[in-house]
């Protein structure tokens, strides 16, 4: 099914389970629905099974949304007390639509466990109190999958399997994905695997290793580190917001609290900026700092400037926690689960020890070409899918098949009648000049987050000194440094001249950085015997002191 055929299916407020090989755009669709959602003033619950597929959709864990927890399963003495806790009343009352991103991480009790909570909040008996339950992904192979749960089987589900490529750039690669994803493995992908292993190729940079466990992948990196001469930088991450929410985003994202980087390592962007030209699982290799910033050099020779990047939780257009932190990690190693949701441009990867069937899949789908591959080692098991998964596979693709012939019959007049007969049933608009001021309001918001250096260009604006910003932003004044330093590069016309230095003290402060040798503020204070305040230094650097 293609991208298109499925929005069509979820804008008519069917139940709809979303899957399909990795890199089909399964989170694209998942966005565009819940902007179409938002844009018409429909509350939807954006939620995933897991904190790292969370942050790739703005939400939050399943388990936090519904106040089920860790639990899986809740008596109704539990149920009960969930009903006196006023936040969840207010959070299922306005929910018409319910999103459970990589829903194959929950096991069937915990999905009817979800699903029961929704009927009791909602005080309906139709399946998840009568919300929508769209795009819920599909992930990992599961010998017990959601499917055989009762909320499943009672909700009328349509299928939407995508079948479009997006993520792998040749066809070798997608073909050899597609026949581990079926179970049937022929001779001549086994060759071409085998021919990658021991592979010595001309690469600019040393490719990612995979492995199954956090430990082996903290071990690597630390010993590479440790193999480079020169001096650590250390990057802090800065929070905001509520305690608990901010915990749970810091284990979410993939970004470390505290980044430790030196020239030449090998580095990972974790989030998506195409203005500043990464993507998630961009790999590079820090060149140099300058002006404290690191200077990483890609995979395909583009040099950036690596400034602090911000990861939100949010509920109803308002920011509950906020992080922000370098976007990258070491990347000599990672494990195969973090890497979800990672295109990545070169990975080295040892599949001689696979002891679960779809690991292979999953390990060699993060890979954009054939090319980028080098393969240490593989075994039988990397080839294989559990026959429940596979025979489940074939079904929903025969599913898929049905529902896509089925909307194929709609003409478009009749297509956008239940477009809009769901919104109303929501209670959204379909007002014109409404939803543009949605769009505009929305486009506003996503602006302000993308770009936390213009929140710090707006205070210079009020007159605020430097001490002031970082103060109002919760944030350090190395921080709020980095963003005016980002702010001079790209707009010039920017006057940042009340913040610096009388030419005596800039040429003081200039020979402190030089005599210590070092980008950090605190050995330089000490150099200059506290004659500076530290709000002199960085507004200093500013300038072109380090």
């Amino acid at each position: 099914m293609k991208q298109t055929d499925a929005l069509k299916i979820l804008k008519a407020g069917r139940n709809v389970y979303l899957t399909g090989a990795a890199g089909s755009g399964k989170t694209h669709v998942l966005n565009e629905y819940i902007t179409y959602l938002k844009h018409r003033g429909v509350r939807v619950g954006v939620t995933a099974s897991t904190g790292i597929a969370a942050t790739h959709i703005g939400g939050v864990t399943v388990h936090s949304w519904s106040g089920v927890g860790i639990r899986d399963a809740l008596s109704d003495s539990e149920i009960e007390a969930l009903e006196q806790k006023e936040y969840l009343w207010k959070r299922f009352d306005k929910a018409c639509v319910l999103v459970i991103d990589e829903v194959s991480m929950l096991s069937p009790r915990l999905f009817d466990t979800v699903e029961r909570v929704c009927r009791v909040m909602k005080r309906r008996e139709e399946p998840f109190g009568g919300m929508q339950l769209p795009p819920i992904m599909r992930g990992s192979a599961r010998t017990e999958f959601v499917n055989v749960s009762d909320a499943w089987n009672g909700m009328d589900i349509r299928v939407c399997y995508l079948e479009e490529q997006f993520r792998q750039k040749d066809g070798t690669l997608e073909s050899i994905l597609n026949e581990i994803r079926s179970g049937a493995v022929s001779e001549k992908t086994r060759e071409i695997l085998n021919k990658q292993r021991g592979k010595n190729f001309d690469k600019s940079i040393t490719p990612t290793r995979l492995y199954a466990h956090n430990v082996d992948v903290d071990v690597q990196n630390d010993e590479d580190l440790a193999k480079l001469p020169g001096k650590e930088h250390t990057f802090d991450m800065q929070t905001k917001g509520r305690a608990n929410l901010v915990e749970s985003l810091k284990k979410s994202i993939l970004a470390p609290e505290g980044l430790v980087l030196k020239k030449d390592a090998v580095v990972m962007f974790v989030k998506n900026s195409f203005e500043e030209g990464y993507v998630n699982g961009t790999l590079g290799v820090v060149k140099d700092f300058e002006k404290g910033v690191p200077v990483v050099e890609t995979f395909s020779g583009k040099k950036i400037y690596v400034h602090t990047a911000e990861w939100t939780v949010e509920e109803d257009g308002k920011i509950l926690a906020r992080v922000e932190q370098l976007p990258l990690r070491l990347a000599w190693a990672i494990t195969v689960h973090k890497s979800q949701g990672m295109s990545m441009d070169a990975a080295e990867i040892d599949l001689s020890k696979s002891f679960s069937p779809g690991q292979g899949y999953v390990a060699l789908s993060r890979l954009r070409t054939l090319a980028g591959l080098e393969l240490s080692g593989i075994n039988e098991t990397a080839f294989a899918v559990h026959p429940d998964v596979a025979d489940l596979d074939k079904h929903l693709l025969s599913e898929s098949n049905k529902w896509e012939k089925v909307i194929a019959r709609f003409n478009k007049k009749d297509v956008d009648k239940l477009h809009v007969e769901f919104i109303e049933k929501c209670g959204g608009t379909t007002d014109k000049s409404e939803i543009s001021k949605n769009k505009n309001k929305q486009a506003d918001n996503v602006a302000e987050r993308i770009s936390t250096y213009e929140k710090t260009r707006k205070l210079i604006g009020k007159g605020m000194s430097l001490e002031e910003i970082a103060k109002e932003r919760g944030m350090t004044l190395g921080t709020i440094i980095a963003h005016l330093e980002k702010l001079k590069e790209r707009e010039g016309k920017i006057d940042f001249k009340k913040f610096k230095p009388k030419s005596a003290d800039f040429k003081n402060i200039k020979d402190a950085f030089r005599k210590t040798g070092d980008t950090k503020l605190t050995p330089v204070y000490k150099k200059l015997e506290g004659k500076y305040s530290y709000e002199d230094l960085p507004s200093a650097i500013v300038f072109g002191v380090r």
